[in-house]
This record gives structure tokens, C-alpha cells and sequence, in this order.
């Protein structure tokens, strides 16, 4: 599974469920995550050392994007990321047996769709949601928008 994740909110805001590990698939997450945030690119994308990662077609496709990378065996800079995919196998996949890629996408989508950007609290978002705590970024953002321009008036 390759997935991107906000690291403001820790939403996830995209991911592809693929029987194959190519660039093509990343890219196709990246497109997702970009059409999602109607955004041209990231700001900075991080990623770790995996070969379609680190392949020719990767660095083309990723090539007017910021690149985070850790060294081999230093995962810092990913470890949002890492930590969501021991996530998802803890709290839900190991749980099941899984039957087969159809099985898995619904699984997937359920946890994802449903749960984590839903309803998981997190610490990093004051327990609340990642979807949550977005809500409530836009809404003070309105109200301070609102505030200033009421006092801003004479």
C-alpha cells in the first residue's frame, strides 16, 4: 500500500492499494493526494528508501517536488507515515484473515475511509480526529479572519 498522509492533521489523504510495487503506483498516489488538496505539488515529499522509491521513473515523476529522504536504517523523517502502517496492520488487519486483493481494498477503505480520518484521536491533533482538527483549524481560521476584519472597520 502506498499512502499520503497530511502531516498537519495526520489525515490520511490518499493511498492505492496495489498488487505490484512500481513508481507508477506512487505517482498515482501522489495525483490523488494533489487533486484532493487542489494543490500542483507538494511542498515536501517523504518517502523511504524502497526500490520504486528510489528508482529512475520515481525521481522523474517527483522531480519539481521537495524530496525528504532518511539515511538507510534512519527512518525519522517518515516515521508519521511508518507509524499509520503498523497502525492499520495493529488495530485492524490482523484481525482478519484477509482473502484475497478485493478483500484487502475493502478492509483498507474501512479503516481509512471510516475510522482513522473519522473518528482516531490522536495526541499530535489535541485528540481529535484528523478530520476533526482540520474542521477546527478552518473554523478559527474563519473566526480570526472574522475578528480582524470586524475591528478592522471604523
Amino acid at each position: 500500500m502506498t499512502s499520503v498522509m497530511d502531516l498537519f492533521s495526520r489525515k490520511i489523504i490518499a493511498w492505492v492499494l496495489t498488487e505490484i510495487m512500481e513508481a507508477e503506483e506512487v505517482l498515482r498516489c501522489i495525483e490523488i493526494a494533489k487533486k484532493r488538496r487542489n494543490i500542483k505539488n507538494p511542498l515536501v515529499i517523504q518517502s523511504n528508501c524502497g526500490v520504486q522509491f528510489t528508482s529512475a521513473k520515481y525521481a522523474e515523476i517527483t522531480d519539481k517536488m521537495t524530496m525528504s529522504y532518511s539515511h538507510k536504517g534512519t527512518p525519522w523523517d517518515n516515521t508519521c507515515i511508518e507509524s499509520f502502517h503498523a497502525l492499520i496492520k495493529r488495530e485492524w488487519l490482523n484481525f482478519y484473515k484477509i482473502e484475497n486483493y478485493k478483500h484487502a481494498y475493502k478492509l483498507i477503505f474501512e479503516y481509512i475511509e471510516s475510522f482513522y480520518n473519522m473518528r482516531r484521536i490522536h495526541s499530535h491533533c489535541g485528540y481529535l480526529s484528523p478530520n476533526d482538527y482540520e474542521r477546527k483549524y478552518i473554523l478559527e481560521l474563519i473566526n480570526n479572519n472574522a475578528t480582524y476584519l470586524t475591528n478592522s472597520v471604523i
